[in-house]
C-alpha cells in the first residue's frame, strides 16, 4: 500500500472502509485469475509501475500462466495502446521472472537437477541454482526444502548476501523470511514458494 492510501486509511478510515469494501464486492462473483488479470491491465492503464510489479505476481499465483498474462495485455490493446504495452513489458523484462523468458514460455513442468545432497550440509541454508532459478535449500532430518529466490511481494530475486543466520531479507521492501520454513517474519504476509523436491541416485531435484 502506498503512504497516500496508508495516510487516508488513517485520517479518513470510515471513508476508505467502505471504498474497500466497494472495490473487493465489485469483482466477488470473478474467479481470482481473472479478477487478478482484470487487476493487471488497470495497473498498466494507469500507469502505476509499483502496482504492476506487485499484482503480476498476484496473477500468477492465483493460476494465471505467463502466456495467459501476455494475451491478457495484448487482448486490452484497444484500451492500453502500444506504448503502455510496451512499457508493460519493458518492467517484466526487467524483472526477469524465469516463467516470462521466451525459451521457457511454452515448456512443461519438469524435474530439474539442483546438485549432489552431499554438497548440501544440515541444519544450514545452502545458496544453489538450476536452470536459470536461483533456489534457497534448507536440510534438516526430516529431508530437504527448496525456496525460489523470489520475493513473493513483487518477485524481486533476493541475492545469497541478504541472508543473515537463517533470516532471509528481500532488499528492496524489507520483507524477511525464515529460511528454514519459507514463512513470512516480518513486513509482508505471504511465504517464499516452496517446491515439490526429491532425492534421486544422491542428487537433489526439484519440480517446477
Amino acid at each position: 500500500m502506498s503512504e497516500a492510501l496508508d495516510y487516508l486509511v488513517k485520517a479518513r478510515p470510515e471513508a476508505m472502509k467502505s471504498y474497500f469494501k466497494f472495490l473487493k464486492e465489485s469483482g466477488k462473483h470473478l474467479d481470482p485469475k481473472t479478477r487478478a488479470l482484470i487487476t493487471v491491465i488497470t495497473k498498466i492503464t494507469s500507469g502505476t509501475e509499483s502496482g504492476f510489479r506487485q499484482y503480476l505476481p498476484q496473477a500468477l499465483r492465483a493460476g494465471a500462466t505467463p502466456n495467459e498474462v501476455l494475451d491478457a495485455i495484448l487482448a486490452a490493446f484497444p484500451a492500453l495502446g502500444l506504448a503502455k504495452i510496451v512499457w508493460a513489458v519493458d518492467i517484466l523484462l526487467q524483472m526477469d521472472i524465469p516463467e516470462f523468458r521466451p525459451e521457457l514460455l511454452d515448456a512443461a513442468e519438469q524435474w530439474h537437477d539442483i546438485m549432489p545432497v552431499d554438497d548440501i550440509p544440515e541444519e544450514k541454508i545452502t545458496y544453489g541454482d538450476a536452470d536459470g532459478r536461483n533456489l534457497f535449500i534448507y536440510r534438516d532430518k526430516q529431508g530437504f526444502r527448496v525456496y525460489d529466490s523470489r520475493c513473493p511481494h513483487q518477485v524481486t530475486n533476493i541475492p545469497h548476501l541478504a541472508l543473515e543466520g537463517f533470516r532471509l531479507t528481500c532488499p528492496k521492501h524489507e520483507w524477511a523470511f525464515d529460511a528454514r520454513t519459507g514463512e513470512c517474519v516480518a513486513k509482508g504476509d505471504r511465504p517464499l514458494r516452496q517446491f515439490e523436491s526429491k532425492v534421486e541416485k544422491g542428487r537433489l531435484y526439484a519440480w517446477w
